[in-house]
Order: structure tokens, then sequence, then C-alpha cells
């Protein structure tokens, strides 16, 4: 295997789908990856499929997860109402060590395939306040992603790229628009409807809203 392969985590959402296409135009052959894991609603699953389609990625692989089992948060119990209103500290939508999980069976995949790229989508500017979305946590897991791969031992490390990390939300939407991004094909809406349609009231689509109006680009986001 000697072409440039990187994995990348791909949820159907606007900041995934950027990630996907700024790594194609870097030259990568991308491998997505996304994960059924008790989540509300499978419509985020379908637009990653879209997206990948779209994109021409070399293959789409869903893992089935259960982190409803554990629940602890609004986007996998559905007891726990998704909050219409921005409240104090970390939201009820986090969910308890899913970026760790992601990246984990991301990095098993990227060592099977000799990749050595691992994207992710996470942002700290234009966010929800989720702690694995900060640059510390990125830097420790690559941290770790070489120490606890044979890859890693043998000198063959691994990146995790997070680059959307500084970037607002209407930056990303223009980095993608650059790209042929596609946004009506993706889902961001936390309690979407079975056809894909948004809220337009939880926070993921407040800050998806005001990331197009701030880019000056016609949002394509259909809502209930």
């Amino acid at each position: 295997m000697t072409d440039k392969r990187a994995v990348i985590l791909l949820s159907g959402g606007l900041d995934s789908a950027t990630v996907v296409a700024m790594a194609k135009a870097e030259g990568y052959s991308c491998y997505t990856m996304s994960f059924d894991y008790g989540q509300r609603h499978r419509a985020e699953l379908n637009a990653a499929a879209r997206v990948a389609r779209d994109l021409g990625v070399v293959e789409h692989k869903v893992i089935g997860l259960n982190l409803d089992g554990i629940g602890g948060s609004a986007l996998t119990d559905t007891s726990i109402d998704v909050p219409e209103t921005p409240g104090e500290g970390i939201p009820v939508t986090y969910v308890p060590a899913r970026n760790t999980v992601f990246l984990a069976l991301a990095l098993g995949w990227a060592e099977v395939i000799e990749a050595r790229d691992i994207f992710i989508g996470v942002n700290a500017v234009d966010y929800s306040g989720y702690p694995d979305c900060r640059p510390e946590f990125v830097e420790a897991f690559e941290r770790m992603a070489n120490l606890a791969t044979k890859a890693g031992v043998e000198g063959q490390g691994f990146r995790i790229q997070a680059p959307l990390q500084s970037m607002s939300k209407a930056q990303i939407v223009q980095a993608g628009m650059s790209r042929g991004v596609d946004y009506s094909l993706t889902v961001s809406c936390y309690q979407a409807d079975d056809d894909g349609r948004a809220c337009g009231k939880c926070d993921s689509c407040r800050l998806r809203a005001d990331g197009f109006n701030a880019a000056g680009v016609a949002d394509p986001t259909r809502y209930a």
C-alpha cells in the first residue's frame, strides 16, 4: 500500500462533510467511518452515506455500538430532553467518551489499512462546550495512538488531524463550499425526524444556521 490514505470520522453533519472534502483536496484516499451508536435518529447515518457517495470515498464503514446502554446523554437517552436554549456548563447533549471511542476504532482501522492520518471534525470556536472537542484532547489521543499500536512502536506514527479546530462555523461553510460540498446532503440536528428534517431549535441547528448566515451562503437545511 503506497497511496496516501486517511480514515475520516463522518457523522453526516456539516463539519465532518467539510473535513472529508478537505482531506480529498489534500490528495488523500479517503476511508470514512460512521457509528450507529444508539443515537436518537438514523437520519445522520443516511446523510453520512450520501456524503460518502457524493465525495467519492474509497470505502464507507458503519460500526455498531451501544452507547445508549450506558446513557447519560440527551442524544442516547430519550428520557432526557434535548435543550432548546443554551445552558451553563457542559450540555446534556454531551455523549460520555464518544470521541474517545470513535477515534480508537478509527485508529484500529487505520492500522489495518496502513493509513497514517485520522481526521476528525472537532471545533473549539463555534462548539457546544464538549471536553472531547478541545485541542488538548486531540493532542493527547495522538500521543496515546503512537504508544498503543504496532505501527506507532515501529516508528510509523499516526497523526490525528483536526483541521477545523480553530475555524468559525462561517469559515467552515466557506471552506466546504470552495471544495464542492453539497450541504443539502448533510444533517446536523440533534433531533431530526425520519426524513432528515431539522428541528430548527436545538444548539446544533442554531450553530449551523448562524454559520450559513455569517458566511453569506443560502442555508439548504430542510426544517420540519
